[in-house]
Formats: structure tokens, C-alpha cells, sequence
């Protein structure tokens, strides 16, 4: 993926700048984005009674409703249960009841409620209730109640149980804290997408909980041993120019070590993101980003909404600086791009020796992305 070195130019013409590095992929591999998709099914309950009554009056007290103060629920003739719950519920209740005239009855009922709320409790409540009573009629009673239920999901849930790596059902993508988006221009190296409205409103950080919620999502897990200090940037800077990573930055954060966090990306987004220690990114003499990048191009309008990802040692070697090790691959480690440490193993990642190469990286077509990132990796 790469953007021709072009603001090398720019900066004799401006005296602004006198470095650049950037990529625009501009061939495709044919790859899938990973989709998870969550089945939502209806709740089905069956009932069957069978009842011959001859003048009688059958009294029952049932205890267990699932509430903090259990209420009870009284009955007479034909007997009526309702539940209702948040997600499944499974009831089986039976009696047998065989009354002699002139005689005593003793009526003995015992009520198993079971509920499961689908988020790994369960909740148990047995009642035995006693009854005596006298009659003089012969009454046989026999109930059976089943159900079947099974969870159903929303595209736009709120469970908070969704893996991340999960898509809505209904295709309808969150853009919850983006800001407006940008107008696409030019073509080829100089295309500028979307940089949100205001600049870098198009790159966010999101909740764990959220992130399967957006359509471009990347994780991004810590070195095991220090904080980083991570920043994301646009390609195209606020100004228009391409010149993002010159001290512009539209999202910055310290992650933690062994910390993980999620940040979504808006429609047609291209630019990078840098990651060192300490609480800045290092910088060459001409104030760039001189670190280790990854590389970001998200439903390109001018590539058929295709998106593609790298990591790139170029700034960093063209400054004679640190290579920080990083790798991004597609959430089931496919499609991978990394260097390590000092560039000690490159695989399909530039370094300056590939400055003029296209096509490297990771690609996938049209579609949600969900990409793994680790810093600090060897």
C-alpha cells in the first residue's frame, strides 16, 4: 500500500517539508473479511391441558416468582400460569389428583422454577405448599406445559456479550461518535477520502463491549513489559495537504502494559498510526512521525470500498532512527504484516528498500474488517 514519496517536491516549492512517506494500495489480493453472524430465533411454548372437573373447587398456592419479595399466586378452577422473563425459560409442572367421596384429601404440590438469563446465572427456586381439604367428588386432573425458547439478539443489542469480532445481523453499522464526513477528491496517490467533520472525527476510541457494533474496528493489545504511547492520524492533514503525520494527530492514547483497547474507523478513512515508549512519538528533523507505522485505508471509495492494512518501517530507517516491532493480521491471524524489533524479520511490511513497491500488505474486499494489532512485537 503505498503513496509515492511526493511532498518532497512540495517542500522545495513551500519550504514546509522535506521528507515524506506514505502508502496508497493500489493492488488487491482477493481476501474475505471475517464476519461473525448471530442467529436470533423465536420463543415457541406449547401448551396441552386435559381436565374433566364434577363440582369442585381446587385451590392452589404457587411461591417462586423470580423478584426479590416472592408474591403468591392464587388459582380456582382452571388454572392460568404466566412467566414471562428476559431471555430463557424453561417450566414443566405436573399433578395427579384422585378424590374419594366422604373422605379427607391430602394434596401435596411441589413447583420447580427454573431461569436462565443468558449471561452464565442461574437461579433455582423449589416451593412444597401442603393443602387438606374435604369434598365429596371425584375430580382426575392431568397438566403438562413444555416450552422452548432460545436467545435472540438484536442488530443493535445492548447486551455487551458480543465478541468484538461480531458484526450486526441486519448489516446497519454504528456511527456513533463520528463526526460528519469529508467529501472524496483527486485520485490515485493524492486521493483524500473521509477525514471527518471536524478533522479526525473519523477515528475513535470505543468500549470493548461496542466495537462489534462499528464496521472497521482494529484491536490493539500492549507490550508486556512498558506503557506505549500510540497516536492515529489521517493521511490528508487538516490543511488538505498530505501531510498528516506532521505532528497532527486525531486520536492519541497510553496503552498500558499488557492493556487492550478498540478503535473504530469511519467510512472510505486512510492514514496511520505510530507507537512507541514513553508519552510521544519520536520525529525526524523535518518534524514527521519517525517511528514504526501501521497503515490504514478503509472502504476506499476509489478502490470498490476495498481495505487494506500494512506496516511500514520507511520513516523510521530514512531517519536512522528506533524500528519498533509491530504486527497486524485479520482477527484469525490471517492475511498478517510485521516487523519485528529492530527489523530483525520483515514479512510482507515495507521497509525502505521497498519504499517504491506496491501491493504489500494485508486486503480485503468490500465488507467489516476486524484487525489484531501488537505493539512492541519480536
Amino acid at each position: 500500500m503505498q503513496w509515492k514519496s511526493l511532498l518532497l517536491c512540495a517542500a522545495i516549492a513551500e519550504s514546509a517539508l522535506a521528507r515524506s512517506h506514505g502508502h496508497d494500495r493500489r493492488q488487491h489480493g482477493h481476501g474475505h473479511a471475517q464476519e461473525a453472524h448471530v442467529a436470533a430465533r423465536d420463543v415457541q411454548v406449547e401448551v396441552h391441558t386435559v381436565t374433566d372437573v364434577e363440582h369442585i373447587t381446587l385451590t392452589t398456592t404457587v411461591y417462586g416468582v423470580p423478584t426479590e419479595t416472592a408474591e403468591a399466586v392464587t388459582t380456582y378452577e382452571e388454572v392460568t400460569t404466566t412467566s414471562t422473563s428476559a431471555a430463557t425459560t424453561t417450566a414443566a409442572s405436573g399433578a395427579f389428583i384422585e378424590i374419594d367421596t366422604n373422605e379427607d384429601l391430602a394434596i401435596s404440590a411441589s413447583l420447580d422454577i427454573s431461569l436462565s438469563l443468558g449471561f452464565g446465572e442461574h437461579t433455582s427456586t423449589r416451593t412444597h405448599t401442603h393443602t387438606s381439604t374435604s369434598t365429596h367428588t371425584s375430580t382426575h386432573t392431568s397438566t403438562h406445559t413444555s416450552s422452548t425458547a432460545a436467545s435472540s439478539t438484536a442488530a443493535s443489542g445492548t447486551s455487551g456479550s458480543e465478541p468484538w469480532t461480531s458484526t450486526p445481523t441486519n448489516g446497519v453499522y454504528s456511527t456513533s461518535g463520528f463526526g460528519g464526513r469529508t467529501n472524496s477528491s483527486s485520485s490515485g496517490i493524492t486521493y483524500s477520502g473521509n477525514v471527518g467533520d471536524p478533522w479526525g472525527s473519523n477515528i475513535i476510541e470505543v468500549d470493548a463491549a461496542d466495537a462489534w457494533q462499528y464496521k472497521y474496528v482494529i484491536q490493539i493489545n500492549g507490550s508486556n513489559t512498558n506503557s506505549w504511547f500510540v497516536s492515529f492520524w489521517n493521511k490528508i492533514g487538516p490543511d488538505g495537504k498530505m501531510d498528516g503525520w506532521y505532528g497532527h494527530s486525531a486520536l492519541n492514547f497510553t496503552l498500558a502494559a499488557g492493556a487492550t483497547k478498540y478503535v473504530a474507523f469511519d467510512e472510505n478513512s486512510q492514514g496511520g498510526w505510530g507507537a512507541a515508549e514513553g508519552d510521544s512519538l519520536p520525529t525526524d528533523d523535518y518534524g514527521g512521525y519517525s517511528c514504526t507505522w501501521g497503515e490504514f485505508d478503509f472502504g476506499d471509495t476509489d478502490n470498490d470500498a476495498w481495505s487494506g492494512w500494512d506496516v511500514s518501517a520507511i520513516q523510521a530507517q530514512n531517519a536512522d532512527q528506533t524500528v519498533q516491532g509491530m504486527r497486524i493480521c485479520q482477527h484469525a491471524d490471517k492475511e498478517c504484516s510485521y516487523i519485528t524489533t529492530d527489523a530483525g524479520t520483515v514479512y510482507n511490511a515495507y521497509t525502505s528498500a521497498e519504499a517504491s513497491v506496491d501491493g504489500i500488505g494485508g486486503t480485503v474486499s468490500a465488507g467489516a474488517v476486524r484487525l489484531t494489532v501488537e505493539v512492541d512485537y519480536s
